[in-house]
């Protein structure tokens, strides 16, 4: 019996699907068996190509979004309020109906739009700090003063994240920024700026190796402090954004002065 994999076409509840079966087939007689190992994984293929063509998330989708999110399948749950059984089985091959399709596009796409704001992280406001202090002992001059306006620290601290996001997949400390007229900014800043000066930084993870590089070649890129400025100032996607629109991380890959 030779292990063979094909391309079927039949009618699932209604609706025609291709999906594709594995089986061992004898090379003389053409008779086709199946174990149970492969009738589980052709079922899954068949719940697949049904749920494909009328829309609705498959199990491998579920699960490749769930992962992306961080979401174990008991957080996945929690935030659905369903039982972790119902995630489980919609994984293995069992078709979801539309609304818990609906209820399950919506924490993804919820956590999507947090992503994008935030870097594939949480905000830590002492992360902040700790990103810029570091760059501080590089540059060797302050970033951060009696009412400072975060007028050259956020462009310090936006390339931070944004290089990292771009070369790392996360940022370094979740915050989110917004175009202003004067270049990139903190969102919000006013607001956390005495926050961030108070934070102790060892409430915080310590930055990586591949964090300290991105730091070192940012502070290396922009020596002083008026180049960050002014290189922020050239970016497009400060330049094509409106003021106060949020910039999204998902940008980030079109950075051009580092």
């Amino acid at each position: 019996m030779l292990e063979k994999k094909s391309n079927k076409s039949i009618e699932f509840r209604g609706i025609a699907i291709t999906y594709q079966e594995e089986n061992y087939t004898c090379p003389e007689c053409e008779i086709e068996v199946s174990n149970s190992k492969q009738i589980a994984k052709t079922q899954k293929n068949m719940s697949d190509a049904y749920r494909s063509k009328v829309g609705l998330l498959s199990g491998s989708e579920i699960k490749q979004f769930r992962k992306k999110f961080n979401l174990t399948q008991e957080a996945l749950a929690k935030k659905m309020t369903v039982g972790v059984a119902s995630i489980k089985r919609w994984e293995g091959g069992i078709i979801q109906s539309k609304s818990m399709d609906n209820a399950l596009r919506n924490v993804f796409w919820q956590k999507e739009r947090d992503y994008n704001f935030t870097g594939n992280r949480e905000l830590s406001i002492p992360r902040i700090k700790l990103v810029l202090s570091f760059c501080e002992s590089i540059l060797k001059e302050h970033l951060l003063y009696k009412r400072d306006k975060f007028l050259y620290a956020a462009k310090y601290l936006w390339y931070a994240d944004m290089v990292a996001h771009r070369d790392l997949r996360k940022s370094m400390t979740g915050a989110t920024y917004a175009a202003l007229p004067y270049g990139p900014q903190l969102n919000n800043y006013k607001d956390l700026i005495d926050i961030i000066k108070k934070s102790n930084e060892s409430d915080t993870e310590p930055l990586t190796s591949d964090e300290n590089n991105i730091l070192k070649r940012i502070c290396k890129a922009f020596p002083e402090k008026r180049y960050a400025y002014d290189a922020a100032h050239r970016e497009l996607i400060w330049k094509n954004k409106s003021i106060g629109e949020i910039i999204f991380y998902s940008d980030s890959s079109n950075l051009m002065e580092i």
